[in-house]
């Protein structure tokens, strides 16, 4: 239980944390998604709460040199992955009475960053989605938010390389990374009675980077 909430994880690789389940499942490839989702309501497990945040980076590199096969595996996990997971939850979610959808996305999304166009793009594009389904939805009892971070201390940033990520730290006004924890604490307010006149709405963490 965390924050009392039942969670399960799917991830694309084992993943272990305190208090939580966890199953392997690639949120790319819909048969995966419905498979687990089926036995998860199959339990007599209600749903209340989908966060999507799922995401993949790639490095820093200009984009007219980009493989394909790699930005199109970012638009996939980041985008589509978030997209397909969203549209097998919302019937059950409809069913239930309600729910809430919290998509990570990213400062990025927001300002465009040299060297990450097809992330920027990705995380754009849940940004839009978030506001756009939004609008569809909370009529029906279901608060779709986006939370956009800046750069968080995660493996995912660190290995964008340290010279990377001294340049994020001297672009934020407090003059570090965010954390994980911080991030937690934003989502696990989003899926509180305290934000239940939010809808639709994009958050940035960015420790003061934000522009607009």
């Amino acid at each position: 239980m965390v924050s009392g909430a039942r969670v399960l994880i799917w991830d694309a690789t084992t993943a272990s944390v305190e208090g939580a389940e966890a199953e392997i499942v690639d949120i790319t490839r819909q048969d995966e998604i419905a498979a687990s989702l089926t036995g998860v309501v199959d339990r007599g497990t209600r749903i209340d709460i989908l966060i999507n945040d799922a995401g993949y980076l790639g490095g820093l590199q200009a984009f007219e040199g980009h493989a394909s096969g790699d930005w199109h595996r970012i638009i996939a996990v980041n985008l589509i992955g978030t997209m397909q997971v969203t549209q097998a939850m919302l019937p059950h979610m409809h069913r239930w009475g309600g729910g809430r959808i919290i998509n990570l996305g990213s400062l990025a999304g927001k300002e465009g960053l040299a060297g990450l166009a097809t992330y920027s793009a990705a995380s754009a594009g849940v940004i839009a989605f978030t506001k756009a389904l939004s609008r569809e939805v909370v009529g029906h009892n279901i608060f779709v938010n986006c939370v956009a971070p800046g750069p968080i201390d995660t493996d995912m940033i660190r290995g964008l390389g340290a010279e990377a990520v001294e340049t994020m730290i001297a672009d934020s006004p407090m003059k570090r990374l965010g954390s994980v924890a911080e991030v937690a604490h934003l989502v696990a307010w989003l899926c509180t009675e305290a934000s239940r006149f939010n809808a639709g709405a994009v958050f940035d963490m960015s420790g003061g980077r934000a522009r607009y």
